[in-house]
């Protein structure tokens, strides 16, 4: 057994693939906020695909870490000179590993925020790229206004502060950047949100605004938000894959990621101060990204929340699971056919239905052991974002709004926080006080969950919604997940 390492590289077997190129050579000039096993699997993956060509060797990647979690994640890439092991899964049970080598340093901020500023101001940082999730671009959920009230946004605020949050240490780099005069590096946001750089534009722009104004001007004019589409499934890393990169490779790693073989990234070509050649290694570098993203996140995405709280209610745990079940994979192709796609733009060069098929051969990998309690976390971020505004692009249109209404009613009964059979469950939201509290009251008061407008909006005013809600909530509780779902029909 290897411990991984620069040293342990030419160790390896025939196995494992491993960086061909000097890694000596490789200088930063991405710093990433947000290393997860995503990042990971996707941006970092790309990278190491064109530095394995001969290219990009002046942008190697500089993670950095803000959050307390973060810490677990330094000490991993520290220990290993930045390397990890990919694990690809395939639906055979076979797996492909590459030692990934893009990744040429890692910063835990709340250590040395002075070393991050160092990074982020250096003229060879041209990119600044995100994977913060959802809640780490602070707007409202139902208004998509900037939302300052976060305790360390707040610290942030603070003359002399020393920055804590991303917008903290983003804000500061900048306007000591300004000052120098070095061009503004790229902020390129891959969350999955709609719009997600021009979201990250607006957010970073207002909070700096609280700051200084003349440098939210400065930003405004100076500073390129491309938009980005990511997909690739990545769940996250359980001891057994340890364990089994250890066994089948060789490999003592702290932290492999496991991910599927589809990977898929369309971004938008809007980097002043340049960017690697992406196209080369598969990335769809396009003008508009907005068709892209719309499809991935109203046909992804949602898709992930249609299956995950009726997938749990009827006694599921994990997606493949799920979508190896007619009944709820018939379901799943009929919100997309009838209520997500009608709501897309033609995308270039997709075939939706196609597209629609290979999502639920892609979801029902059963190698790939994603749980639906990793896609039930945090709802509060994802339905308000992905499929509210198909509920509300088909109530405009006067389309069909049964199998959404039916999603949400399902995420109503889920944050009761106990399942059909009374075992609880753990209802992991960064509002889930509120929620619960919500959802315990709903069987009395049947738009009590509905009625949070911080969420969802007017929703609980329109009486077509809540008449198809409040019928699938009813069924929900009076014959269960499976039973509804039958006497839906798809």
């Amino acid at each position: 057994m290897t411990r991984l390492g620069t040293e342990a590289l030419a160790t390896l077997g025939s196995k494992v693939a491993v960086p061909a190129y000097d890694r000596s050579q490789v200088t930063t000039g991405i710093v990433h906020f947000g290393v997860g096993g995503f990042h990971r699997a996707h941006q970092a993956m790309y990278l190491d695909r064109l530095l394995e060509r001969g290219e990009a060797t002046d942008w190697g990647i500089c993670g950095v870490g803000t959050l307390p979690g973060d810490r677990r994640m330094a000490d991993a890439l520290q220990g290993q000179d930045g390397l990890y092991t990919l694990v690809v899964k395939h639906p055979d049970g076979s797996l492909d590993a590459r030692v990934i080598g893009s990744i040429t340093g890692y910063l835990y901020a709340p250590d040395d925020a002075e070393s991050v500023l160092t990074v982020l101001t250096a003229a060879t940082t041209r990119i600044v790229s995100l994977t913060i999730t959802e809640g780490g671009y602070h707007f409202h959920p139902s208004t998509g206004e900037f939302d300052p009230d976060d305790p360390t946004l707040q610290a942030d605020l603070q003359p002399d502060a020393v920055p804590r949050s991303v917008f903290g240490f983003i804000t500061e780099a900048l306007a000591r950047r300004r000052a120098s005069g070095t061009p503004a590096f790229t902020v390129m946001s891959c969350d999955n949100i709609e719009g997600n750089g021009d979201v990250a534009h607006r957010m970073i722009t207002a909070f700096a605004r609280l700051k200084d104004p003349e440098l939210a001007d400065w930003i405004e004019a100076q500073v390129a938000f491309p938009n980005s589409m990511v997909d690739r499934i990545t769940p996250v890393t359980t001891e057994e894959d340890r364990q089994r990169v250890t066994e089948e490779f060789g490999i003592e790693d702290a932290w492999p990621v496991v991910t599927e073989p589809f990977t898929q990234w369309a971004l938008e070509d809007h980097f002043p101060q340049g960017r690697p050649a992406y196209e080369d290694v598969g990335v769809q570098v396009v003008d508009d990204v907005t068709p892209y993203e719309l499809m991935k996140l109203r046909l992804l995405n949602a898709s992930h929340q249609a299956l995950c709280y009726l997938g749990y209610l009827a006694g599921y745990r994990f997606v493949h699971e799920v979508c190896q079940d007619e009944l709820f994979t018939d379901f799943l192709l009929g919100y997309m056919r009838h209520e997500g796609q009608p709501t897309l733009q033609p995308v270039p060069g997709v075939d939706l239905d196609h597209y629609e098929h290979q999502l639920i051969e892609r979801f029902a990998n059963p190698e790939v052991q994603d749980t639906l309690a990793r896609l039930c976390a945090e709802s509060s971020d994802r339905i308000p974002k992905w499929l509210v505004p198909v509920i509300r692009n088909q109530l405009a249109a006067g389309g069909p709004i049964e199998r959404s209404a039916l999603v949400v009613a399902a995420w109503a009964r889920y944050a009761e926080g106990v399942d059909e059979q009374g075992r609880p469950i753990e209802v992991v939201d960064r509002l889930r006080d509120r929620l619960v509290e919500r959802a315990r009251r709903q069987q009395e008061e049947p738009l009590s969950f509905l009625q949070e407008r911080s969420l969802f909006g007017d929703l609980a005013d329109q009486p077509r919604f809540v008449a198809t809600y409040t019928k699938a909530l009813e069924s929900l509780h009076s014959v269960g997940a499976r039973a509804t779902l039958e006497a839906w029909g798809s």
